[in-house]
């Protein structure tokens, strides 16, 4: 069996876990998560435990196994305590700051840069250079940070731009005057 696969997800409490056919519902206090598992895996509740099986040992089924039990695991995560990613805005004049639910950014070019997240994905400013991006869905809360990530990469002579907290970014030289 897949090493991850044949773990089970512990079901905590207050978390309520619904099977309908192949899609499973994982509803809890930060929201209410969906999955289509995939037809050729099976997903047993019991005893608060969720366990994932597979039909057979061919690779591609492997594969599927600890994939559909890693999704599972983060939707449990998710509605209870969430996911969350923040990015670093470095560069003078560069800021960002929340106007209702969408994000506006100064980031160098000659007009603000606006975002609105997509439902079930939260945005915070604790300060003007750091941006929080909060969820239940772990794709989604991803998804956002790269989104708003790639509105100004962070680029390699000085390291202006929106990266990861604690992304490492590699710097090159510049020009050196000729002899």
């Amino acid at each position: 069996m897949s090493r991850i696969g044949k773990q089970p997800v512990a079901v905590p409490k207050g978390v309520d876990v619904a099977l309908d056919g192949q899609v499973l519902r994982v509803k809890g206090s930060n929201g209410e998560l969906t999955l289509d598992v995939h037809a050729e895996m099976g997903v047993e509740i019991d005893d608060g435990e969720i366990r994932v099986t597979r039909p057979s040992d061919a690779g591609r089924h492997k594969a599927l196994h600890g994939l559909t039990r890693s999704l599972v695991a983060n939707m449990v995560e998710g509605v209870t305590e969430g996911f969350s990613r923040t990015l670093e805005i470095v560069g003078v004049g560069y800021k960002a700051e929340v106007k209702g639910k969408s994000l506006v950014m100064a980031l160098g070019f000659s007009h603000p840069v606006n975002f609105d997240p997509p439902e079930g994905v939260t945005i915070e400013t604790p300060n003007q250079t750091t941006v929080v991006v909060k969820g239940a869905d772990k794709q989604a809360v991803g998804q956002v940070a790269a989104v708003i990530r790639g509105f100004r990469p962070p680029e390699p002579y000085k390291g202006k731009g929106v990266r990861y907290q604690g992304e490492q970014i590699r710097r090159k030289a510049g020009k050196t005057a000729g002899a």
